[in-house]
């Protein structure tokens, strides 16, 4: 039976569809909008069967012209945590998914979907529960809503087939350079000790001295690996937190790309820094809290991870360090990768 990623030229959507073809799954359907045509490059190397675009695709599958499906891994969204266009986002992230979840619903299909950790917002406390979620911005709000929306279909008894939501946390690693200004912070402090060997840092803002702002970083592969154990365990249902369950500092994230970008350059000769030998050398330095940031910013986060556990997943997940050193690594060995626009 076919599988079926939207978001497909995305950042977890390409990567979702690497670990399938890992698998040796090639029946993919592919969806996506390639208005940004740069962004073919993320599934240039990979394998699927056919390819539409996102508005057309709803169409197709709702007549049951694709055949059967056993499953659709729903990554494409608007991730733009600073999009004002309330409409925009309600239409691309909650209506969008709505109609996705309706067909599935109807056609008995596993819908597997992109929810977010902006569903907490303001709340210091992540587990999933209705009384954490505080949604700072229209983002986490659209992501939120689906997300209720689930649990009451789930209270109502009125679900057909699996239905998982995974509230992934700050993603990082290969295929995300199309996100521009969204893409994660490693790979920004990459393109900036690229371009000036200085990485730079919010500096203290609240309550958190220079770098010390906290978010629980997970690399992509692990991201992976949860979504193809519930793949792989259909009767499994629900709204999971996807993080690696620790919070590190920027600090971490900045030291951890210089040290393996010197790595890199240095070879033998090369010896490990600690925070402050590079903030001495000026490898990183701290810039203002930017005002429009102000009040719609998450200074900590970190997945509880109780839930995921409690059905059975145990892999580990990767450090900042652990995670930071390959990403570093792939981004050496792929520099024609690096040409795709950034903005």
């Amino acid at each position: 039976m076919k599988i079926i990623v939207t978001g497909a030229a995305g950042f977890v959507g390409s990567n979702i569809i690497a670990g399938l073809n890992a698998r040796g799954v090639k029946d993919i359907i592919a969806v996506d909008d390639l208005t940004l045509a740069y962004k073919y490059r993320n599934i240039a190397d990979l394998e699927i069967s056919d390819y539409f675009d996102r508005y057309d695709f709803i169409d197709r599958l709702r007549s049951g012209s694709l055949g059967k499906v056993q499953a659709i891994f729903h990554e494409g969204a608007c991730s733009d945590t600073m999009e004002s266009d309330g409409h925009y986002m309600m239409e691309n992230n909650y209506r969008y998914t709505l109609d996705l979840l309706d067909i599935c619903t109807e056609q008995k299909i596993a819908l597997l979907y992109a929810s977010s950790a902006a569903t907490y917002g303001g709340s210091n406390i992540f587990i999933e529960n209705r009384q954490y979620e505080k949604p700072l911005n229209i983002y986490g709000y659209s992501k939120f809503l689906f997300d209720q929306i689930l649990r009451q279909r789930i209270a109502e008894k009125k679900l057909t087939s699996q239905v998982v939501g995974f509230r992934y946390f700050n993603v990082y690693g290969p295929r995300e350079s199309h996100k521009g200004r969204m893409a994660s912070v490693a790979f920004h402090h990459f393109n900036q000790f690229q371009n000036g060997s200085t990485v730079k840092l919010f500096g203290p803002y609240d309550g958190y001295n220079a770098g010390e702002q906290s978010r629980d970083f997970v690399y992509i592969d692990d991201v992976v690996k949860v979504n193809l154990f519930f793949l792989d365990h259909p009767h499994l249902t629900g709204i999971f937190n996807l993080g690696s369950g620790r919070a590190q500092p920027f600090n971490d994230v900045a030291r951890a790309v210089v040290n393996q970008m010197e790595l890199h350059d240095l070879g033998d000769s090369f010896k490990e820094k600690n925070l402050q030998d590079l903030v001495a050398e000026k490898r990183i330095e701290y810039i203002e809290f930017p005002n429009d940031l102000k009040g719609k910013y998450q200074s900590f986060t970190q997945a509880n991870l109780d839930l995921l556990r409690s059905v059975g997943y145990q892999d580990s997940f990767h450090s900042v360090e652990q995670g930071v050193a390959k990403y570093i690594d792939w981004l050496f060995k792929n520099a024609n990768y690096l040409s795709t626009p950034t903005t």
